[in-house]
Order: C-alpha cells, then sequence, then structure tokens
C-alpha cells in the first residue's frame, strides 16, 4: 500500500471511470454529485469521474453525462493515463465483465464491482491478481447492496473466530415470502406482484432458485472462515415450491418460512447451504419484511452482529460502491479476503447428510386408504422419528396436505424417505422439505 503524503500536503483528486451505466450507474453519478462536498471532506481529496463506457449513448439514463469523455470501448478506460480506479457494473460471472476486470487490475487500476457472480466464481483469481500488482480489488455492494456487511466482517469482526454467518441474502425472495405471509398470496400471484413493483426480473430464476443467494453466502464464508471460495460447494434449492400452506403451517409451529443462507465450520468441513427454512418467530431474521437483506455473524469474543437493510437498488448500491471508492482514496486496502490468497486454506466440504436437526416435511397426496400407511413405513424405514402430523385439505391443487415435523436427526434420513415417497403414485408434485432451525 502506498504511503500517505505528509499531513498538509494537499493530495491530487481521485479519478473514477464507471463500466455500464445502467440502473447503479447513475445512482453512483447522483450520488458523487449529490454528495460532493462531504465525500471530499470525508475521502481527504476530491473524486472524480472522468470518463464512463456503456453500449448506447443514446439511452437516456436520468443523469447529465456530458461532463464526462465517453469511451464506446470500456478497455480504453483501463488504458487511459487519466483513470486511477475503474468500476465495474457490467454484470456476468465471465465474458466482458471478467476480461475488463483482469484487464483492470493487470494495469495496475484499482478495481470496484458489484458483481456477485465474477467474485464468486473467480474472486480468488482477480485477489491475487490484486495482490501481485498491490492494488485494491474492492466488492462491498456485492453482498447485500447497501448494508456494509463485508466491511463490518472483513474489518470490524477482523479479531474474532466466527463461529457461523447466515441469513436473509435475496430480496426478491424475501418480497415474495412476505406477500405470502401478510396476504395469503399463492407463490405465482406473489412473483408476479414482485415482477409489477420492479423487485423480480423477467426471468426470476436466479433469485427464486437461490442462485443469487448461493454467489452472495459464498462470499461470506471465504471471508469468515478463511477458506477459499468454492461456489460449488454451496447446496442450493429455492422457493418456487413453497405454497400457501406451508406459510399457513409454519406459523402454527410459531415459526417463518424464510430462504436462509447459511455457512458453519466444524471439523468435519465447511458447510454452504441455501435453502427454505422454517425460522423461530420470535428471531430477529422473522421481522425482516419485504425486499431487505439481513445478515447474521456470530463471533466468538464480539457475540452475534446483525446487519438489516435494502439489499438492492440504485441508491443502496451507489452507497457501497462509493463507500469503497472513499477507501481507495484514502489509502485503506488490504488484501480482497482480509488475508492474503495464498494464507486461506481449502476447506473441504461438510458432510451436511450428518447435521441433526428437526424437519418441516409437506406433502400433498391423494386422498386414498393406504396414503397415511405408505408414509409411516417411509418414515420407518428411513429411521425418521416424527413429531407431530396434521393432515388438512388443500385449496391450491388436488389433493390432500399431509404436514409433518420430526424429532432431531440427521438430514440424511429425511433425504432418503422423500426419495422413497416421490417416486409414489400416491404422491401428487414434489414433496417440500425445509430444516426448523435452532437459532
Amino acid at each position: 500500500m502506498s504511503p500517505h503524503p505528509a499531513p498538509n500536503a494537499p493530495r491530487p483528486p481521485l479519478r473514477v471511470a464507471l463500466a455500464g451505466i445502467g440502473v447503479v450507474g447513475g445512482g453512483v453519478v447522483r450520488l458523487l454529485e449529490t454528495n460532493r462536498e462531504l465525500i471530499e471532506r470525508r475521502a481527504g481529496r476530491a473524486i472524480e469521474i472522468v470518463a464512463v463506457s456503456a453500449r448506447d449513448r443514446q439511452k437516456d439514463r436520468g443523469v447529465d453525462l456530458s461532463p464526462y469523455r465517453w469511451e464506446d470501448d470500456m478497455g480504453a478506460l483501463v488504458a487511459a493515463d487519466d483513470v486511477d480506479v475503474v468500476v465495474e457494473m457490467v454484470g456476468g460471472a465471465d465474458g466482458p465483465a471478467l476480461t475488463f476486470a483482469r484487464q483492470a487490475l493487470g494495469a495496475g487500476k484499482a478495481l470496484v464491482t458489484a458483481n456477485k457472480a465474477m467474485i464468486a466464481h473467480h474472486g480468488l483469481d482477480l485477489a491475487r491478481l490484486a495482490e501481485e500488482k498491490d492494488t485494491p480489488l474492492k466488492y462491498e455492494a456485492a453482498v447485500a447492496g447497501g448494508i456494509p456487511v463485508i466491511k463490518a466482517i472483513r474489518e470490524g469482526a477482523s479479531a474474532n473466530r466466527i463461529a457461523r454467518v447466515y441469513g436473509i441474502l435475496n430480496g426478491t425472495c424475501n418480497y415474495i415470502l412476505t406477500l405470502m405471509e401478510r396476504d395469503g398470496a399463492s407463490f405465482d400471484d406473489a412473483l408476479a406482484a414482485a415482477q409489477a413493483e420492479g423487485f423480480a426480473e423477467a426471468d426470476p430464476t436466479f433469485d427464486v432458485e437461490g442462485v443469487d443467494a448461493a454467489h452472495k453466502l459464498a462470499i461470506l464464508a471465504a471471508l469468515c472462515f478463511g477458506a477459499r471460495l468454492d461456489i460449488d460447494a454451496v447446496t442450493t434449492s429455492g422457493i418456487r415450491d413453497i405454497i400457501a400452506a406451508d406459510i399457513r403451517e409454519a406459523e402454527a409451529l410459531g415459526h417463518r418460512v424464510r430462504l436462509i443462507g447459511m455457512a458453519e465450520r466444524d471439523e468435519t468441513g465447511l458447510f454452504q447451504r441455501v435453502q427454505p427454512c422454517l425460522v423461530p418467530a420470535d428471531h430477529p431474521l422473522a421481522y425482516v419484511p419485504g425486499a431487505l437483506n439481513a445478515v447474521v455473524a456470530e463471533g466468538n469474543f464480539v457475540g452475534r452482529l446483525f446487519f438489516e437493510g435494502a439489499g438492492a437498488g440504485a441508491g443502496p448500491t451507489a452507497s457501497a460502491i462509493v463507500a469503497d471508492i472513499i477507501d481507495i482514496a484514502r489509502d485503506e486496502y488490504g488484501p480482497a479476503f482480509a488475508m492474503p490468497v495464498e494464507a486461506l486454506d481449502h476447506a473441504p466440504a461438510a458432510d451436511a447428510g450428518a447435521r441433526v436437526g428437526k424437519h418441516y416435511i409437506r406433502l400433498i397426496v391423494e386422498d386414498r386408504i393406504g396414503v397415511l400407511a405408505e408414509i409411516a413405513t417411509a418414515m420407518r424405514d428411513a429411521e425418521v422419528s416424527i413429531e407431530s402430523f396434521i393432515q388438512r385439505g388443500n385449496d391450491e391443487e388436488d389433493g390432500v396436505v399431509i404436514a409433518l415435523v420430526t424429532h432431531e436427526g440427521p438430514a440424511r434420513a429425511i433425504h432418503a424417505a422423500l426419495a422413497t415417497l416421490s417416486a409414489s403414485d400416491h404422491v401428487v408434485g414434489t414433496p417440500m422439505h425445509m430444516p426448523i432451525l435452532a437459532l
């Protein structure tokens, strides 16, 4: 890291180039313009946008870009002598965004990105390149939008051994589940409402299948546990198969349904999972509404840390990006994952099947004699002990809703029972299985 100049010496402006001027890029421009004087005082120097690049020069982005040099080729931002920091807002795990990131770091430019997919898949290689060039790689906006959770874990909690990190990492899913909980809406109706409000994309697959949350969880796990990023080790399932009956049964049990990303390290390795779960109604995560995100980290000296806020949107994401730029202006940076890449260890994937806990299981079955006996047999053969059993009519589709709560037992026994029942001609659709979290 470069030494600071003499205390009273004026510092030259930090010159920034923006690649990708969409909703977030427009937010960065607005934030730097609106809070210019405050940002300069906090950064100890002026921060100036000198160049921008995007695909469509004529598009109305709601901000005036005429003061800044336009480059049709974003590679020109890397080559420019008057650029100190490049901000990547192109998106995508690979392709142009990754090429641009590698070129920028290779040229010794500081890189700020909101690209969670790129960091989750290629963060180690980019961090290694940043270390070789002694240049910053910053990605606060890649996890939980405007919540400063990366900085808090990487710096504020750096003296702690983190026991586990978990939370609500996708605002789209949380918004959908909130509507299902509040209004009794079906998944399809809640998704349509989320799309109408701009909380869900036209193709919501990455969100509702848990992929977006998995990217964020992999990044958090690397930071919290000093482990190498391994997105392929994150077990992922989404919320598409949740029905209104699941929400009602969870409430009756004193819980709420949330899509939870959880990472925990023990003697067997690193456990990483994104899955709908039943969260106790008195836990702070149960009170996180709408499109908000929340992250909980548990340190051995600091205790439980809880972070909540907007996980997406122009303003919150721009806030995180500009905070990274301010750190660079102050020469405050270090290894991207809190320690040098070579110090990160190869944590094996923990045996998820050995994790012990209670589970909620929901089946929709044909209304016929013998079905309950078939369920009981499958549970017995898999050595699953049933704590409670509820049978109700179902308004959403043909069949009868069966909801079970198990006693504590290994997850592999649940999976074995469900594999048997999924093959039954009397089970309608996909069985739903959610761990009941003890938090």
